[in-house]
């Protein structure tokens, strides 16, 4: 069932993989992207083509140790920036002659805030989890797959190359 809008009935659309001729198997994301670069400067409808990553996998790199003094400094940055982005708002929408120290002090209670916050979030995981990291999703490998009806034109157009410009 759709959903109703003001504007009228929506359709719903249903993610599926796309089907169609495979144009070739890359081992990076880069490899496949300047595929599909090549068949645009080709003047190719790229419209019609996809890439697609196959046997994904979610990758945790550890970037480093955490202790307090960490959590402490990277709460206390993060909080010192959302102190800065609201003392803006304020003395944008109220601007009075003591604004520096406003937009100061926003930047320090939001700095405080932010530190206290991040010291309670490490204290309450400690011993679960003890170090920084960052996570991803990588496939092993992307396939560019084009509509059928279009497999044979992008061939050609990849074998001839870009567009002449005019």
């Amino acid at each position: 069932m759709s959903a109703q809008t003001p504007f009228g009935r929506r359709s719903r659309v249903i993610p599926t993989v796309p089907t169609g001729d495979v144009l070739g198997e890359y081992g990076t994301y880069p490899e496949a992207q300047a595929v599909v670069d090549r068949l645009a400067k080709a003047e190719f409808p790229v419209s019609q083509v996809a890439i697609i990553g196959n046997d994904l996998k979610m990758v945790e790199r550890v970037t480093g140790r955490l202790s307090y003094g960490r959590a402490a400094l990277t709460g206390m940055a993060s909080g010192a920036w959302m102190g800065l982005f609201l003392g803006l708002l304020l003395t944008l929408f109220n601007p009075t002659a003591g604004a520096l120290a406003y937009l100061g002090a926003a930047v320090a209670i939001g700095a405080g805030f932010g530190m206290l916050f991040s010291i309670v979030t490490y204290s309450a995981n400690r011993r679960r989890h003890d170090f920084t990291s960052v996570h991803q999703v990588v496939a092993s490998s992307y396939r560019i797959v084009v509509d059928p009806n279009l497999g044979a034109q992008a061939r050609a157009a990849l074998e001839r190359g870009p567009a002449e410009p005019q």
